[in-house]
């Protein structure tokens, strides 16, 4: 079945037919644009959602990246990023493969269309004009008849008259005749366009016009299968991009099956354990009981804190517990008056102030002994504050000193595989240089082999420097490590440590309460403790407060150059006066005198 045979008679809706098939075409074709816009859109705004989630630093600087959850949510970032790429994939497949297509191939079929169109009505145009010959001929074949006959009978009738002369019949005769002959040629006229028309109208409506027909039926087939497979495109398009956008998700579920809550737990400690020792239990003030004064002038009270009159080193350290570390501003409560830890002194900040006398009571604070100590405090030179009490930022070391034990060991070992990954390279290139340098050496005209030393050389050179540091690096490590231990006491015999001191102290104040009469003080005992002989007493009360509680040896030479530091040679044996308290700075003794603080992880420290 065909159109030509069919629609023969049907030219005005074959017509109408084929243009509404390139309308559908073009109306496809802006269908198919505009979804394209809308996926430009999307992933337009998920790529934009993806920047804006996405770190702007390097996941090796990001510490939540150790974390197991926030992993997950980056590759669920990331999957969301190759999702909308596969969205653009579909926008892009459909412009080119269909918009730009069709569009282009729908050009084409309406010029093609006009042509056959216009074939079509070129020859309806030579159909009709035959026609109109036909119709002209066989008019004046029917004027011509009836001339002819009108003519015939004129003759006769002048033939028959009587009154009419030989010449008029004669004459009615020839145009007759005449008539006749125009009416026969008109006749034969006829016929020859009669027979044309007929063979026109056979031409046009069973060869002309089919073809036309058929063509434009081809050509509507084919813009019909062109629109088919445009239609199967967007479909397929769609399922093309659908196993990548299945691994998306895949990822996606992958990465919610990898959060596992104990890992980043974990992860948390590693992150933040600092090494240090808990604190220890705050000891008890007994501010029931009064200060006794000795029959010695040169003494106010032996401290509490041991049996012998000197107080613990390990007690202060526990006093100056790590309590910071709960609380940025984290203070003990206010200090009893005394003369390590009286409030109008700048001396209340010093590293050793924090050690606890024993409390006087609320009944002598307008006693002699509270104006002696009030004078002490006016007088004496104010000490040298702590390192951790000036107001600094923290500094950078290069051994991360700076850092809790356990961070700054973590970090230690970070430098370390660092550089041994740096010096594996240069131990490559120094194989590949050895190798080339004999490839040269056995062919010369490959290439000069001495050309090669000064990158040998240069390489030899940074092997040696990255063998240094990583030493330097493992000294540091074996220092660190070894503080980690030694902050990792045992919890239950540190106790009972503090519980043995706190016995102490109450023996011993029991027993300074039993020695010392509790006697009245005149004016000129107030006169006589005023005077600057308690400079000296305060000097001596210091050096009892300052005992050693350890030893510990000068790695490397330090230049005390700042205010409260101390130098150092190398091999040097000082006296640990102080631990360090997480701020890299330890404070300690010389032999010969002179005490002040120095760089922790310049030192190797045994403990009493």
């Amino acid at each position: 079945m065909d159109w030509g045979t069919e629609l023969w008679d049907q030219f005005d809706t074959v017509e109408r037919h084929t243009q509404w098939g390139l309308d559908l075409v073009d109306k496809y074709v802006k269908f198919v644009k505009e979804r394209t816009e809308i996926e430009q859109a999307y992933a337009k705004q998920l790529r934009n959602l993806v920047k804006k989630h996405l770190p702007k630093r390097t996941t090796r600087e990001d510490p939540e990246s150790k974390f197991c959850q926030y992993q997950a949510f980056l590759q669920v970032v990331k999957e969301l990023n190759d999702f909308a790429g596969q969205r653009e994939v579909v926008a892009e497949n459909l412009l080119t493969q269909i918009c730009v297509e069709l569009a282009k191939y729908s050009q084409e079929l309406k010029q093609e269309r006009k042509s056959h169109l216009q074939e079509g009505r070129r020859a309806q145009q030579q159909l009709e004009n035959s026609f109109k010959q036909l119709e002209n001929s066989k008019r004046k074949f029917e004027r011509d008849c009836r001339e002819a006959e009108k003519a015939v009978l004129t003759a006769e009738k002048l033939d028959q008259d009587i009154n009419a002369t030989k010449a008029d019949v004669e004459k009615a005769k020839q145009q007759a005749n005449l008539r006749s002959h125009m009416a026969e040629e008109s006749k034969n006229e006829y016929a020859s366009y009669l027979q044309k028309f007929n063979h026109n109208q056979s031409q046009f409506y069973f060869l002309e016009m089919p073809q036309i027909f058929n063509k434009l039926q081809e050509m509507d087939e084919r813009r019909t299968r062109r629109l088919k497979e445009g239609y199967s495109i967007f479909s397929e398009t769609e399922q093309q991009v659908v196993p990548i956008i299945g691994k998306c998700l895949e990822g996606m579920k992958a990465a919610a099956d990898l959060v596992d809550e104990k890992n980043d737990s974990q992860a948390l400690i590693e992150l933040h354990k600092s090494g240090f020792e808990r604190p220890g239990d705050m000891d008890f003030e007994d501010f029931s009981q009064p200060i006794n004064r000795t029959s010695s002038d040169s003494s106010l009270g032996t401290p509490r804190g041991t049996l012998d009159g000197r107080l613990d080193p390990r007690l202060l350290g526990k006093n100056k517990g790590k309590r910071w570390l709960f609380s940025r501003k984290n203070k003990l409560p206010p200090p009893p008056l005394s003369p390590l830890n009286c409030p109008p002194s700048s001396s209340s900040s010093s590293p050793s102030s924090s050690a606890i006398n024993g409390p006087p009571s609320p009944k002598f604070t307008r006693d002699p002994l509270s104006y002696c100590l009030n004078e002490i405090n006016k007088t004496v030179k104010p000490r040298i504050t702590s390192f951790r009490s000036l107001k600094r930022g923290t500094v950078i070391t290069e051994d991360f000193s700076h850092l809790p034990p356990e961070q700054r060991r973590k970090k230690l070992q970070q430098k370390i595989e660092e550089r041994n990954r740096e010096l594996q390279k240069e131990l490559d290139q120094r194989d590949a240089l050895n190798k080339m340098k004999d490839v040269y050496q056995k062919t010369p005209q490959m290439g000069d082999p001495s050309s090669l030393e000064p990158k040998i050389s240069e390489t030899l050179g940074n092997i040696e420097k990255l063998r240094l540091e990583i030493q330097k690096y493992e000294a540091w490590l074996a220092d660190a490590e070894s503080r980690v231990l030694s902050n990792r006491p045992d919890s239950v015999t540190r106790y009972n440590r503090h519980l043995d001191h706190t016995s102490a102290l109450n023996n011993n104040n029991c027993s300074h309460e039993k020695d010392s009469p509790d006697t009245s003080h005149s004016d000129e005992n107030q006169d006589t403790l005023s005077q600057p002989i308690y400079t000296e007493f305060d000097e001596d009360f210091e050096e009892e407060l300052a005992s050693p509680i350890g030893t510990c040896v000068a790695l490397y030479q330090f230049e005390g150059s700042s205010e409260g530091t101390i130098s150092m040679v190398e091999g040097e044996e000082l006296s640990l006066m102080e631990e360090d308290k997480g701020d890299g700075w330890t404070r300690v003794r010389r032999s010969k005198g002179g005490e002040g603080y120095v760089p922790t992880s310049y030192l190797r420290v045994s403990l009493n």
